[in-house]
């Protein structure tokens, strides 16, 4: 379907005004987009000159929370305002998301939703990423398993889906943090106490070798990460761990988008 999407995306950069017109409806900030019977939002990156391509990020919010929540957080709305990135926040039926199996609705949903991004925004088709924070890093990882070969990379916050499962699609690039001490989306340990089985369906999916640790690396004092990396033979997967609970760490979002983006790292 994402495909189809971008199929769209290319006619559409050859009209520019409609681009124009449709943004100039302001469905933005805490002013949902509708489509049908749902809707999300949508925030602009700061000193956007409503010209420029845009590079997207699509978060799914965590349980109980809705799209307004990411926006408005420092620790993601913030990270995207500050670095050229348009923030598009769908929201969950009843607040959740249904990410349990295959053949979720919201998969259908998140395509249709960045349609409609596409319609309204000029986007770089090359940099669109996909995030969530809980439930909704699960239903990212969903998301990206259905319908993420056209995606620039997942970045997923403490959630995730099975790993004995087989993703039809897949993004090349894969970026996921978790707490040792998550006991909301428990911590998935492998077998014989495997620390790096949080990412171990995406290793299998792109053919990832042997995994290299790239040391510790902080953002703040108080909280220090574990990195672990994979050179893969369709794309690369990133590990970072740490000893907390079940958070989304501080510029954990803008570091990856940085290091993505080829820009130098900064918090926030």
């Amino acid at each position: 379907m994402l495909r189809l999407v971008l199929c769209a995306l290319a006619l559409l950069s050859l009209a520019p005004t409609l681009h124009a017109e449709m943004a100039a409806e302001r469905c933005h900030l805490d002013v949902p987009c509708t489509l049908g019977e749902r809707s999300y939002h949508v925030m602009e990156p700061d000193g956007w000159d409503g010209e420029a391509p845009l590079v997207v990020l699509m978060h799914f919010h965590g349980w109980a929370r809705t799209g307004v929540h990411a926006q408005n957080s420092d620790r993601i709305g913030a990270s995207t305002r500050r670095r050229s990135v348009l923030l598009v926040t769908p929201n969950g039926r009843r607040k959740t998301w249904d990410f349990w199996r295959a053949g979720s609705e919201d998969v259908g949903f998140a395509d249709r939703v960045l349609a409609d991004v596409l319609a309204r925004y000029p986007v770089d088709a090359q940099q669109i990423y996909v995030s969530g924070y809980s439930y909704g890093a699960a239903m990212a990882w969903r998301y990206a398993c259905e319908s993420g070969d056209d995606l620039a990379a997942l970045l997923a916050v403490a959630g995730s889906i099975d790993q004995r499962e087989t993703c039809a699609e897949a993004p090349p690039v894969v970026r996921h943090v978790h707490g040792l001490s998550d006991t909301v989306m428990d911590f998935p340990m492998g077998p014989g106490g495997d620390s790096t089985y949080p990412v171990a369906l995406w290793r299998a999916r792109l053919g990832c070798a042997a995994g290299l640790g790239q040391g510790n690396w902080q953002l703040r004092s108080f909280l220090t990460f574990t990195r672990t990396s994979w050179a893969c033979a369709k794309g690369a997967v990133t590990l970072d761990l740490h000893p907390g609970g079940h958070f989304v760490p501080h510029g954990w979002i803008g570091r990856q988008l940085d290091e993505l983006m080829g820009r130098a790292p900064s918090y926030p």
